[in-house]
């Protein structure tokens, strides 16, 4: 896991769907579910409550930009991780 999370470019994005009573409260679970992972740098890009919950797409940026990028480092921008 740990290799793989080094190749990722900019974010990691989880979507799901709560069960839950509004778009808020679904939107608080997967801020708390992706800190709870252990990301700090965390955005909601999508929440749509329908019927029964709401479906979240929640975002942890690994880099942002300017970021000392994990894969360049492994030289995988130069193409020797092929």
């Amino acid at each position: 896991m740990q290799e793989a999370a080094r190749q990722i470019m900019d974010a990691l994005d989880v979507e799901t769907f709560f069960v839950c009573s509004c778009e808020a409260e679904g939107r608080n679970l997967m801020t708390g579910l992706l800190k709870s992972w252990g990301f700090r740098d965390v955005d909601i890009v999508y929440a749509r409550h329908e019927g029964p919950g709401t479906r979240v797409r929640g975002r942890a940026y690994i880099h942002r930009p300017s970021d000392a990028y994990g894969w360049l480092q492994s030289g995988v921008a130069q193409g020797e991780g092929k």
